[in-house]
């Protein structure tokens, strides 16, 4: 029986991947928990698409500050040097590729790096574009941060988006609560997977062809 990484853990195992000196933007929702998860040794930007450069982890219960919140609506604190700019220099800074990395959630990632995460498509489903186009396109790296099947048990990892696409071929790797897939010229490349799980039962799971890299 293997065992699925809950959205702390998924969080902070995308942490450890973030190097050193990096500028990243984390999406709406889980992804903005990897924040609570960096290394604190290591020198990290944290950017927010309304207007924000050198966030910090999220405040302590009762020390939150009303006007000091993520584009999600979300109270963070900022660390010393942390700075306050306009909305449309970040969207500069986003378009720019002056992002190392992003993290963002999604409904789907096709097997070419496609994206899918602003919309299913549903008549009754709102639409939730923001910034995740500029960040899908504008950032050096795309980290995808998601369930890796739907809850009805539908995968999200499939050949070719069937909802409204996001941003073609930008994706650079997808980080599931089952695994770390690398999104390469060859395909789809597992190099890491929860304790207890088969390939051939993440492949199952998958609707897009994988590979298992070799242990180094």
């Amino acid at each position: 029986m293997h065992t699925r990484l809950d959205r702390n853990q998924l969080a902070a195992r995308i942490a450890r991947d973030i190097p050193e000196g990096a500028y990243v933007n984390l999406g709406i929702g889980a992804p903005t928990r990897v924040g609570n998860y960096l290394p604190r040794e290591r020198e990290i930007f944290l950017h927010s698409e309304n207007g924000l450069l050198g966030m910090g982890p999220a405040p302590a219960p009762g020390e939150e500050d009303p006007e000091l919140i993520n584009a999600g609506k979300g109270p963070v604190t900022l660390l010393a040097g942390g700075c306050y700019f306009h909305h449309a220099d970040s969207f500069a800074m986003m378009r720019g590729g002056h992002l190392d990395i992003c993290v963002l959630g999604a409904y789907q990632v096709a097997a070419n790096g496609d994206l899918a995460n602003w919309h299913t498509g549903e008549a009754d489903a709102i639409p939730a574009v923001g910034g995740a186009m500029d960040l899908a396109v504008g950032a050096r790296q795309v980290f995808v941060m998601m369930d890796h099947v739907t809850k009805g048990g539908e995968a999200k990892i499939v050949e070719r988006c069937t909802y409204p696409v996001t941003g073609l071929a930008c994706v650079s790797r997808i980080y599931t609560d089952l695994a770390v897939i690398d999104v390469t010229r060859e395909g789809l490349l597992v190099t890491e997977m929860v304790e207890g799980l088969a390939f051939d039962e993440l492949q199952r799971l998958t609707a897009a062809p994988l590979r298992l890299a070799r242990p180094q």
